[in-house]
């Protein structure tokens, strides 16, 4: 496989986080230490530390919208990465846009379930992100939370679970679909990956931290940029090999956090871990 010698162009479309370890900041630390130059679309402000968040102030549709239509009508881009979307007109807002300048690469994570368990979204929200968004992707990053709210199931607790679950998400639609195994109890951390023909499980061990903030993002964004170094003809096998990739990454850059103290709660993965 050969990688594409120019320097890929990706964009988030995320909430923010002023403490830089998750939403826009975190995707674009991540989108730029993995070698793409990183564009973003701004969908809510969000006042949050390591913590917790405090309050969302969700920019409106049409600003979503003017922002997209600028920046797609100047910049080529690559690969996108869908973060939280908190309403049915936002999702459409985003589908139009991306439908009329399709990038490549389209991978969505359903950022719908606060680590505190809490619901993010309302159910017609959660509608939009299954019907609108997740068809027009090419990788979905569900956790096990996440994957219940888009079954309308229970949480899964074991891998067999999972391996249960996974035939509802793959019939949503999206051709790759990686159910991250985070939330499973145990010394491992295994992720289940589908593909339009057949799943492997992508094994790990659990990293000993509390430095989780933002993994998630990390994770779909990490997947972006390694897609979007792929040549236009890539096979399965390429794919695959690149949201792998993806996952080593996240797991080195757990490792590393070590050395960061940020915060006083959850901190942030480090990002820039292959520099400093």
């Amino acid at each position: 496989m050969s990688l594409s010698p120019r320097i890929p162009h990706t964009l988030t479309i995320a909430g923010s986080d002023p403490s830089g370890g998750a939403g826009l900041q975190g995707d674009i630390k991540t989108l730029s230490a993995l070698g793409t130059y990183a564009t973003n679309v701004i969908t809510a402000v969000i006042a949050q530390n390591t913590r917790g968040v405090a309050m969302v102030h969700p920019v409106p549709a049409e600003v979503i919208r003017q922002q997209l239509d600028n920046l797609l009508d100047d910049v080529r881009i690559d690969a996108v990465k869908i973060g939280m979307v908190a309403s049915r007109e936002v999702a459409e807002t985003i589908h139009d846009a991306l439908l009329k300048r399709r990038p490549r690469w389209i991978v969505l994570d359903p950022v719908m379930v606060a680590k505190s368990g809490d619901i993010l979204v309302d159910a017609e929200g959660i509608r939009a992100v299954r019907e609108v968004l997740v068809p027009l992707a090419d990788v979905i990053t569900p956790n096990l939370p996440e994957a219940a709210v888009l079954l309308g199931g229970e949480v899964p607790t074991t891998p067999d679970a999972m391996e249960t679950m996974l035939p509802g998400l793959q019939a949503l639609k999206a051709p790759y679909v990686l159910l991250k195994g985070g939330h499973l109890a145990g010394a491992a951390c295994p992720d289940l990956l589908a593909t339009p023909t057949d799943s492997a499980w992508l094994p790990a061990p659990r990293v000993a931290t509390d430095n989780l903030h933002g993994t998630g993002c990390a994770l779909s964004s990490a997947i972006a940029a390694k897609l979007s170094r792929l040549p236009v003809d890539a096979s399965q096998a390429d794919i695959v090999e690149a949201i792998d990739d993806a996952k080593r990454w996240l797991h080195a850059a757990l490792e590393a956090s070590h050395r960061l103290q940020v915060g006083k709660g959850r901190g942030p993965v480090h990002h820039f871990h292959a520099w400093w």
